[in-house]
């Protein structure tokens, strides 16, 4: 072939592969929510022909990045309770998923995209349950809103809530949610939440007093495997106490603490003292006398004749843990949440050494058992879960939403951040997460958990039950008058709903 003929037909080539380069530069959009722009990546594969000495052909991609503007913007807002900072990752994982929803969508080709809002503080949980209430009722609630799993007995009944079990399957991140913690979701076997966090109750303890008293370092390392046997049990603990305060170690009323209003704590002393608040074949509730009785008999006893714990405990102060952490030495016991432990350290203790110094002088166990109850250590798991309001206009958004913030690696900044147990299977070898040395050597106490019941009577339950327990603890009626008080006033509002054993 002449060489005047050969030009052309290299030119012909040359025209041919700008074509199919341009061709190429065709792709599936992903999708980012940065700020309030939608930005588009598209991936543009750029197929280049390189000649070299051996006539080797070599390919590389080349990526591009394209804004476009998203056709179908849809708000979503978001009402997270939380105490800062060390909670905050409550609605902030929320934020940090909205990426990776978004780019789903685009990749299943929705040209709907999030755009969301969140409002997030530390309300009272009483507060912020009536704020939800009442937007609910004038239809103005937040299409998400994270709260205690027990709620779902008032809000799914009175038609706040998305009912999801059959929306479940399409997002397979929740196949990774610990199968237990799906119980604390259901009402009349319908889920109505995912999980956001869990945790536990331990007892905390001093070693500083301890050592004062005159307990060695075995005694004190070994008190877990104690508690856990039921060899140390709440009279040993109440005994101890006793102890500390008649040898002047602590004050009267610092030898043992609990939470200073109503919460789902006290229920495990309810539990322990071997009641029943669910029945098999009935919706009412149970109240068993003689369980109650023995927890009032407790409460009595520590606040008027040990003189462990002060009779005006139940004054709903929550500045007691400022106060708590610059008292390790003067309070022995204490029963809170394994959340606390990072709110300690973070909010009190930066000064001396933060989680460093706890770990030198406090430890924990599961609550001790009660001999004359079920005679078992214990502890309550009281999971937040994410849950959708029925007002929400896109309802698969908001759960798409919650599935992509529902990961290993956003769960695992919360929890550590935040003291909180994981939610996922796929934490248990997960290293950010098994390293963390709290959450790891808290983790046991799900072996020992109870939970709060999914009912629409709870509340009125739980109300009558602290009724009692405040007036045994301030001494103002008798452990029996107290359980008489509670009877006549579960009867007076819940009627049929609530048996009595």
């Amino acid at each position: 072939m002449s060489r005047s003929m050969r030009w052309p037909i290299f030119l012909a080539v040359l025209l041919l592969a700008v074509v199919v380069i341009a061709a190429c530069a065709q792709a599936t959009p992903e999708v980012q929510v940065i700020k309030e722009t939608v930005v588009v990546e598209k991936e543009v594969k750029v197929v280049e022909t390189v000649v070299v000495e051996k006539e080797v052909e070599v390919e590389k991609e080349v990526t591009k990045i394209v804004e476009v503007p998203a056709t179908n913007v849809v708000k979503l807002v978001a009402r997270c309770k939380a105490s800062p900072p060390y909670e905050n990752g409550r609605c902030d994982n929320l934020v940090a998923a909205l990426g990776a929803a978004n780019k789903a969508l685009a990749e299943r080709g929705d040209d709907r995209r999030i755009e969301l809002e969140t409002i997030q503080d530390d309300a009272s949980w009483g507060d912020y349950k009536t704020e939800f209430e009442l937007a609910s009722d004038a239809g103005e609630a937040p299409d998400i809103i994270v709260s205690g799993h027990e709620h779902i007995g008032d809000w799914a009944t009175a038609g706040y809530l998305v009912d999801i079990t059959d929306m479940i399957g399409d997002y397979p991140e929740f196949e990774d949610v610990i199968d237990s913690l799906w119980e604390s979701t259901k009402l009349n076997g319908r889920i109505w939440g995912i999980p956001q966090d869990a945790e536990a109750r331990p007892m905390y303890y001093s070693k500083i007093l301890l050592k004062k008293l005159g307990w060695t370092d075995d005694e004190i390392n070994s008190l877990w495997d104690r508690v856990v046997a039921s060899e140390w049990t709440w009279d040993d603990m109440f005994d101890t106490a006793q102890q500390a305060v008649e040898q002047g170690i602590v004050a009267e009323g610092d030898g043992w603490w609990h939470r200073p209003s109503n919460g789902p704590d006290f229920l495990y002393y309810y539990y322990g003292a071997g009641g029943e608040i669910t029945q098999e074949g009935t919706d009412a509730l149970v109240f068993d006398r003689e369980a109650a009785r023995k927890v009032y008999n407790r409460l009595y006893d520590a606040s008027q004749v040990r003189k462990i714990i002060r009779p005006n405990k139940l004054d709903g102060d929550w500045d007691f843990h400022k106060e708590y952490t610059s008292r390790f030495d003067k309070v022995m016991f204490v029963f809170e949440g394994t959340w606390r432990w990072a709110g300690w350290h973070t909010n009190y203790l930066q000064d001396v050494g933060g989680e460093d110094y706890l770990w030198e002088n406090v430890g924990f166990t599961p609550i001790p058992a009660q001999p004359d109850g079920t005679n078992k250590p214990i502890t309550l798991t009281h999971p937040l879960l994410y849950m959708i309001s029925s007002q929400s206009e896109a309802p698969d958004l908001a759960l798409l939403l919650i599935s992509k913030a529902t990961t290993k690696e956003l769960n695992t900044s919360y929890a550590v951040a935040s003291g909180h147990l994981g939610i996922l299977k796929s934490q248990s070898d997960y290293l950010p997460y098994t390293s963390a040395k709290f959450l790891s050597a808290t983790l046991p106490l799900l072996e020992y958990t109870t939970f709060l019941p999914n009912s629409p009577y709870w509340s009125q339950w739980s109300e009558a039950y602290f009724l009692g327990i405040q007036a045994a603890e301030s001494g103002e009626l008798t452990p029996d008058e107290a359980v008489d008080l509670v009877v006549e006033t579960l009867q007076n509002n819940l009627g049929d709903n609530v048996i009595i054993k």
